[in-house]
């Protein structure tokens, strides 16, 4: 299994989730399966093994493995070199980001009702926005494309404006609508949501509705019913055993799930509203320290948490390592490995239950004395040992 330890507090969260993943391997197979931890570079450690924060040989490890663990990567604003996160996804064709959002009982949230929440987005990974198609206003391309523009388009931009093109195809919408569709059916959900900003961006947001529609009509015919045929045919109720399809617009859907949650299952969205959406939605249920990302192509899977490297909290044994342990079970589910990623959840679950937690936690728990990182990791662990011999007898 190859893993890159990240930055700031990456290594400290990795070595945990490494060490849980390692116990429920071993409680739940008894030393008939192992996972070989193969540590590849990137971001800082890449810098200095490679002079590369991102070098060939980590993109081919993963190519060969088709799989990895990753921490936290740091990507300056505003400058310096490009996302790594968004290179490697691009470099491997990972389209697909997914990200279950579900409440584990006992976070402490602001939201009256996190019981009704269970969200599996899928953003589209690779188009939009994060395609970095842009330039400075004062650039010879910027003043280019406006000249352009407005000599053949009679399109007039402020020379003072800066230029970015947003791109949005029919195949890459339709493949992770496919992937969408193919995971509510594996899973037994019930609603595939597709959110777009279509009724102001025509073209690229609305043609990923139109697009994604059609994936549901034409290959998942047997198995979808849209909104506007359930009300016309059925009497506004979904048939049994059928997977309803609809759309909702961005902003509209932005508060909805918040007024409305128990009426979102799956949702489809382009990659800059995927981003917006998936990161209120973790701010439901306690924020993003506990969330991961799965970056997810048809062969390949990078699994990660979605929080940043936070390097002022490097080294000071204090960082919540919950979502990197997370990111491990989803990893070992994603190979087959069911048994020992279920495990893992629910130690999780029961020492945040047991207000055994993290200083990012406990800081909304009243009485609670936050616990190291160390001391945060040995506690799933230990749960780990005792609900596995809980479950076999």
């Amino acid at each position: 299994m190859p893993f890159i330890e990240g930055d700031g507090i990456g290594p400290e969260l990795m070595a945990s989730a490494r060490k849980v993943a390692d116990e429920a391997v071993k409680s739940v197979y008894k030393g008939s399966r192992q996972v070989v931890w193969w540590e590849i570079y990137a971001g800082e450690k890449g810098q200095k093994t490679y002079n590369t924060m991102l070098p060939h040989d980590t993109l081919n490890a993963i190519r060969f493995c088709k799989v990895a663990l990753k921490g936290s990567l740091t990507t300056p604003v505003g400058g310096g070199f490009r996302s790594i996160n968004v290179t490697i996804r691009q470099e491997l064709d990972l389209y697909a980001n997914i990200r279950p959002v579900k409440w584990i009982r006992g976070i402490p949230t602001n939201y009256k009702q996190p019981e009704k929440i269970d969200w599996v987005f899928f953003r589209e990974n690779t188009e939009d926005v994060y395609a970095g198609i842009e330039w400075p206003y004062d650039s010879v391309e910027a003043k280019k494309l406006r000249e352009f523009l407005e000599r053949e388009f009679g399109v007039k931009i402020r020379e003072d404006a800066g230029i970015g093109i947003k791109p949005i195809s029919r195949y890459s919408t339709q493949r992770i609508m496919r992937k969408a569709v193919r995971y509510t059916i594996e899973n037994g959900r019930k609603t595939v949501t597709i959110m777009h900003k279509g009724n102001i961006m025509k073209y690229t947001e609305g043609s990923f509705a139109d697009w994604a529609y059609e994936v549901a009509k034409n290959e998942f015919r047997e198995h979808c019913v849209t909104e506007s045929e359930a009300n016309e045919k059925y009497g506004g109720n979904v048939p049994e055993g059928k997977i309803l399809v609809n759309d909702r617009i961005a902003d509209n859907m932005m508060q909805q799930i918040i007024t409305r949650p128990d009426s979102y299952d799956v949702v489809v969205a382009p990659n800059l509203n995927g981003d917006y959406i998936t990161d209120e939605a973790n701010a439901l249920v306690g924020g993003i320290g506990v969330a991961l990302g799965a970056n997810v192509g048809d062969y390949m899977a990078v699994v990660e948490p979605i929080h940043g490297s936070a390097p002022k909290y490097a080294g000071k044994n204090i960082a919540d390592p919950t979502s990197q342990i997370m990111a491990a079970a989803w990893l070992l589910n994603y190979i087959g490995w069911r048994e020992a990623s279920n495990l893992i959840e629910e130690a999780v679950k029961k020492a945040v239950s047991e207000k055994k937690v993290t200083q990012d936690l406990a800081r909304y728990m009243e009485g609670v004395k936050p616990l190291t990182t160390t001391e945060f990791t040995n506690t799933v662990i230990n749960n780990a040992r005792k609900l596995n011999k809980a479950w076999e007898s």
